[in-house]
């Protein structure tokens, strides 16, 4: 039945209307009769119809009713990306409003972010400047796209008018468990933000969010480049509007059956910087000192953490941490996170001699990451540009 809102009934309305995409051009009329005949379709993409034939495929049966069972702390896995938890800890905390109290308090607040990039690759900051208020509205319009049905979001470059591709779900490529995301994902250029013809709040919260975001970005990087010795110039330069971007994150619950997915699997991130701003639900967890652990969400600080392309500028200095997302089984996680990005042709050098990796352009490392994914099911990363 049309309306029914099962995951298989509306698994073959998306084919019914993919086979139709394909067959004429879409207009208006027939995007009209979809929202009268479908207004209680489900949002959520259809993982289990994709996920489950991955699970039967790839283990034994044996394996697969163990995964009837939630993986407890003390549970050990062979295999890294299943490492246990064993914790949860909250990120170094560091508030900015000391770069404003006097030498001292500028030279302690630089300090402890340096530091903090160094051991742990990631920290998180308060008083950063973008209110209280940005960052609810940022979150209800999140929340509000993502209740669209999930062949509006699927055609959101003709209903939001985004680039192709902006709306993104699971892990097509997956072949096996690992490789696994439980998330949905909108990509939003900052170019794309003025254009948008969805509705003017949505538009009104990004643009307020983004420029709030990308100042406070800048401020960081400026502080960790002095840190290190580096001239901020490149980043200021090569990092512009049309450069950054904006991922807004959904992470469905996810059902128990499928326990050992993640919302978003282990990798870390090809920028300069990424912040992220969190709902209190959690579910970020990151590597540090060869352990997973859970990081304690704080719905009054932003995260920032360290992207590749940093790790390289400083020489290894600063750290790109592995981090991921674990799917949560009856609570549904938003995010959004705000990634520092250079042009394609912008070089980066480490910062003094010996050099830990090769010169690489932006193009370069990003190439061979996609590279990479597409070979081999997952990102190398700069071990692929070590000298």
């Amino acid at each position: 039945m049309i309306g029914s809102r099962t995951p298989r009934g509306m698994q073959r309305v998306v084919e019914a209307y993919n086979i139709y995409s394909k067959m004429v051009e879409l207009d208006d009329q027939f995007l009209e009769f979809l929202d009268q005949m479908l207004p209680s379709m489900n949002s959520d993409p259809p993982f289990e119809e994709t996920y489950k034939a991955l699970f039967l495929e790839h283990i034994s049966s044996e394996q697969y009713y163990s995964y009837l069972k939630p993986m407890s702390v003390d549970d050990t896995v062979s295999d890294n990306y299943m490492m246990a938890v064993v914790e949860e800890r909250e990120l170094p905390l560091i508030d900015l409003a000391r770069l404003s109290m006097g030498k001292s308090g500028r030279e302690e607040c630089m300090v402890e972010m340096s530091k903090a990039s160094e051991e742990w690759g990631f920290f998180q900051v308060v008083n950063h400047g973008i209110s209280r208020d940005v960052l609810e509205a940022m979150r209800q319009e999140q929340i509000k796209v993502f209740r669209e049905p999930f062949y509006r979001k699927m055609e959101s470059h003709r209903y939001m008018n985004t680039s192709p591709g902006s709306y993104r779900w699971g892990t097509p490529t997956a072949t096996c468990l690992h490789q696994l995301s439980w998330s949905e994902a909108f990509h939003i250029p900052f170019t794309d933000i003025p254009r948008l013809t969805c509705t003017t709040s949505i538009r009104s919260a990004l643009e307020q969010y983004a420029v709030g975001v990308s100042s406070l970005a800048q401020k960081v990087a400026k502080i960790l480049a002095k840190r290190v010795g580096r001239d901020s110039v490149l980043i200021e330069q090569s990092c512009q509007s049309s450069t950054c971007y904006l991922r807004m994150n959904r992470y469905p619950p996810c059902p128990k059956l499928y326990s050992q997915v993640f919302g978003l699997m282990p990798h870390t991130d090809s920028d300069f910087l990424t912040i992220l701003y969190q709902d209190y639900v959690g579910g970020l967890q990151l590597v540090k000192d060869g352990k997973w652990i859970a990081v304690k969400p704080n719905p009054d600080a932003l995260i920032v953490n360290i992207g590749d392309l940093f790790q390289a500028w400083s020489n290894g200095v600063y750290k790109s941490v592995e981090h991921r997302v674990v799917a949560n089984g009856k609570v549904e996680r938003f995010s959004t996170a705000y990634f520092l990005c250079p042009s394609s042709d912008a070089v980066i050098e480490s910062c003094k001699e010996p050099s830990v990796y090769r010169k690489f352009s932006f193009r370069e490392y990003r190439q061979q990451v996609q590279d990479d994914v597409k070979n081999l099911g997952h990102k190398i990363g700069l071990s692929r540009f070590l000298v």
